[in-house]
């Protein structure tokens, strides 16, 4: 989103600087090593790249950085511990940056306990029943949402059960078209599927990922999440840059 704004204000991405910072630990490591993948393609700049105190009780090493080299976007991926310590310390050193990306907000309760600084952050998730998709099993991922609360007193539907059920999907479609229950021939089927599904699109790639649905960002609007991205399934626009209160 920070490359294609730069584009839409008619400069290069490489002019957008990059701040990170990871628990080093397999998950965060692994959303380390996309983040520095999708950072070479877009040709983008880090500026800092750096792991977290094995406490997580204190970046403000990371912090003091960020406030001097000015990035224009600013990554956390630490748990949910590292979400509340980063969103409490940004609160306390003042950080203004333009777009921040960070995992775990929901089950961090950031809203909840740092309403100010959350504003404007983009979180990722799976799914969101306010996605603007549709695909012709479940129909919309509202009305989804509303059947499955109906039939199981969900008050929040897991994302999880969302995917889940496009994962049958996909399996039924696929069981379809190969009118056989062989698992070569249905393993076959599988590999040529191109579609869309109220979770986002699926065609796999030879190592078997699914770089057909890209990952649904929210951001927090109001004290509300909104999606953001892919645009094609947002229900809400971008606010960047992000309107930071303290």
């Amino acid at each position: 989103m920070a490359a294609e704004r730069a584009k839409q204000g008619g400069n290069d991405p490489s002019s957008v600087k990059v701040a990170m910072i990871f628990q080093d630990d397999p998950f965060s490591l692994d959303v380390r090593q996309g983040i520095a993948d999708e950072i070479k393609k877009l040709n983008t700049k880090t500026v800092i790249d750096d792991r977290m105190p094995k406490d997580l009780n204190d970046i403000t090493t990371f912090l003091t950085k960020v406030k001097a080299l000015k990035p224009d976007v600013l990554l956390v991926s630490g748990h949910e511990k590292g979400a509340a310590t980063a969103a409490r310390q940004m609160s306390e050193h003042k950080i203004e940056v333009p777009l921040v990306g960070m995992t775990h907000c929901e089950s961090a309760k950031i809203v909840n306990d740092f309403p100010k600084v959350a504003e404007g952050f983009v979180c990722p998730t799976q799914w969101d029943e306010t996605m603007k998709a549709t695909d012709w099993l479940f129909g919309s991922p509202a009305g989804y949402n509303k059947a499955m609360q109906a039939a199981y007193n969900y008050t929040v539907v897991p994302y999880q059960t969302a995917e889940a059920s496009c994962g049958v999907e996909v399996w039924a479609d696929a069981l379809q078209r190969a009118q056989s229950l062989d698992p070569e021939k249905v393993r076959e089927t599988l590999t040529k599927t191109d579609m869309k599904t109220m979770c986002g699109g699926v065609k796999f790639a030879p190592d078997g990922s699914n770089p057909g649905k890209d990952m649904v960002l929210r951001q927090i609007q109001g004290g509300k999440y909104r999606v953001v991205y892919p645009s094609e399934v947002a229900a809400a626009s971008l606010v960047y840059p992000r309107q930071a209160q303290y």
